[in-house]
């Protein structure tokens, strides 16, 4: 039963993606249509996934053994209390100040009407005009249009809330089948025993759970990645390649998620290859090697489609990091079409004796080096373009507000270990590095728990690069979303291999070493995590928001063109008056100011009146839109916001205010 469970969620979110993303680019994404592809597609591959699994997670290794009934109802409990909690805290964050409102944005638009791009209906203020600016934060200009920031399988998820009335408990849901897939993967590698201990220490998390309870994209490419795991393991244990080209697959569609699941699953291309390479050695494992790289192939090429046909902009925008990447690619394939091609030769190399040892002490000194970063370097950044200037400037107001010196150019990268410790507690760390060096070992010394090279691969690989680089402004719990996708649960599967064998070894001293001491254990990789998060866990945050925008709206006039003459209006409100209130909306363009010229103004709503429309003119102060008419406050929302601290974990949330001021601009 959690074998089944915990591949079931990969397989229905790959099954709902791989259907509706057709839909959307035909501009047919509707709920009748979605459901009668989607659901009976996911159910397909759902059936396909889990048949004939019986009791495959359990071969392997006679140490792990199978799950117990209290233990599969020890991992059903707390994902259930997992998905209760983040959602009854959820969170609404509509106005777009950063990536979730984007997110939100986009699954509300695809939910109404289907399609890709997003006009701009520039004849609703008199045609295309230098001042008119339709793309906003978050939304770039894509042919006449404006195109989302993002890739569109997470946005595709979210919609099902749009359908169903719950447009913010979705992603609640998917962290709680993020629980059971990270407990499935644990019961198979690690053993059944800790499948609870690591679900536990997953959920209560805190980025983990700041990623449950709003629409970021982190949790659905974790079940795909981690499903994907699963599943893996489950054809090489069975030999079947049918469950590998799945595994595949699901790996693959973690790119139509998220552009970095590209680097994410490089490791998998690489395994695929060694597969392929056992195959012409006729071992028994290279039966899955073929259908594995096929499935990947097929996954990730989907999510690159996608990305080319949707999200061009984006890509474009990206492009300084995606090129390195597909670069990357190319290598990793080239290299292992050659391994493939030289397997009998290489096959014959032999390792040196000291060998299995030393790739042991790297892992420790890797993980020792990156916990020394900071008192060895300070990583920093000049800013050269626009974009950077602006994180230069966000990062200097977040540091006057946490009391630090100023200065933008800092970018905190050197703590990226330190920010694990905070999240998953250093004894997890710890636990998880010395797993790691002794998988390590045995994975050199002899080949020996061969299930675990490709999980280790890409938890090592993934972790290493996001660590030495996160690319993410690093306020917190901002970037704490940078180590949900593969890090934290990483960790955390690592930690309980820990645990299986720091068991073994009190088990040698007596029960009464083997109770104590293990129980001590588990408290240190549960206790710290819990503490972290307590100070935010019961707090949601942005509540409001969605009444707010629905008051709002309702004050617009049913034929209103909305100018939007402030920037932080312009930049939050534009998509939102578009998408969810269903008027044309535009920013007025500045020149060095955060208030349009008044005879810009003017003269844009002379043009929206000669097209028979209402001009409107938002902005953040009743000052700002007094000019053009009787003022109107339509938002006046007080909030809780999250925290933004820089040098250590956030144990609060702060206060946020938004304001928002209309008027039907008259005749000058």
């Amino acid at each position: 039963m959690l074998a089944t469970l915990s591949v079931l969620p990969a397989l229905a979110v790959a099954g709902w993606l791989l259907a509706g993303l057709p839909l959307l680019l035909l501009g047919r994404f509707a709920p009748l249509p979605a459901a009668l592809l989607g659901v009976p597609l996911a159910a397909l591959l759902c059936w396909a996934g889990v048949r004939r699994l019986g009791d495959a997670a359990a071969e392997g290794d006679a140490e792990r053994g199978e799950a117990r009934t209290w233990q599969v109802a020890g991992v059903l409990g707390v994902a259930l209390a997992s998905g209760v909690v983040n959602a009854i805290m959820h969170s609404e964050q509509i106005a777009v100040r950063r990536d979730p409102a984007t997110y939100a944005q986009y699954a509300a638009w695809i939910a109404g009407h289907g399609s890709l791009p997003i006009p701009v209906q520039a004849e609703a203020f008199g045609g295309p005009d230098p001042a008119l600016e339709f793309v906003s934060v978050g939304f770039f200009g894509a042919d006449g249009a404006v195109s989302p920031q993002f890739m569109p399988g997470s946005p595709m998820l979210f919609a099902i809330g749009y359908w169903l009335g719950v447009p913010y408990l979705v992603p609640a849901v998917l962290g709680a089948l993020a629980v059971l897939t990270v407990a499935g993967v644990v019961a198979r590698l690690a053993g059944a025993r800790w499948a609870v201990v690591a679900a536990t220490a997953f959920a209560v998390s805190l980025p983990i759970i700041y990623t449950s309870r709003t629409t970021f994209s982190e949790i659905p490419s974790l079940i795909l990645l981690f499903g994907g795991l699963a599943l893996a393991h489950d054809a090489l244990a069975r030999r079947e390649r049918g469950r590998a080209l799945l595994a595949g697959l699901v790996l693959g569609l973690a790119v139509l998620v998220r552009v970095d699941g590209l680097r994410d699953v490089l490791p998998a291309l690489a395994f695929a290859g060694l597969l392929l390479a056992m195959r012409r050695l006729r071992r028994p494992e290279g039966v899955v090697g073929a259908p594995l790289l096929l499935g990947l192939v097929a996954g990730a090429g989907t999510g690159m489609a996608a990305a080319y046909l949707l999200a061009r902009p984006y890509l474009a925008y990206l492009s300084g990091s995606v090129l390195p990447l597909l670069a990357i690619g190319g290598v990793v394939l080239a290299l292992t079409a050659a391994g493939t091609a030289a397997a009998p030769v290489l096959a014959r190399v032999r390792l040196p004796r000291w060998a299995p040892r030393t790739g042991a002490v790297l892992v420790v000194l890797l993980m020792a080096a990156l916990y020394a970063r900071p008192w060895v370097q300070t990583v920093t950044r000049d800013p050269l373009s626009a974009d950077d200037r602006r994180t230069y400037e966000m990062i200097e107001q977040i540091q006057r507000a946490n009391g630090l010196p100023a200065d933008g150019t800092r970018l905190y990268f050197e703590n990226s270990l330190h920010w694990v410790a905070w999240y998953v507690g250093l004894p997890a760390v710890v636990l998880a590095t010395i797993a790691a060096a002794l998988l390590v070992r045995r994975l050199l010394r002899d080949g020996s728990s061969f299930e675990w090279l490709l999980p280790l691969a890409i938890v090592g690989w993934t972790t290493v690069t996001t660590l030495l680089r996160p690319e993410i402004t690093p306020d917190h719990p901002w970037a704490a979303r940078r180590l949900v996708p593969v890090v934290i649960p990483g960790m955390i599967l690592l930690a309980a291999y820990g645990l299986a064998r720091l068991r073994r070894l009190t088990d040698r001293h007596g029960p009464l070493v083997l109770k104590w001491g293990m129980a001590t254990a588990v408290l240190l990789v549960l206790v710290p995590p819990a503490v972290t998060s307590i100070g935010t866990a019961f707090t949601p945050v942005e509540r409001g928001e969605a009444a707010a925008v629905a008051a709002m709206c309702a004050k617009l006039p049913a034929d209103a063109s909305v100018l939007a003459v402030e920037r932080v209006t312009g930049d939050r409100f534009t998509q939102v008056v578009r998408g969810m209130c269903g008027k044309p909306a535009a920013k007025v363009a500045r020149q060095g100011s955060d208030l349009a010229a008044e005879f810009e103004v003017r003269r844009l709503a002379e043009r929206v009146r000669a097209a028979g429309r209402v001009p409107v003119v938002l902005g953040a102060e009743e000052g700002q839109v007094a000019p053009y008419g009787a003022a109107a406050q339509v938002i006046e929302l007080v909030t809780r916001q999250d925290e933004r601290s820089l040098t250590e974990a956030p144990d609060g949330t702060w206060s946020l205010r938004m304001n928002v001021w209309m008027a039907v601009a008259g005749p000058q």
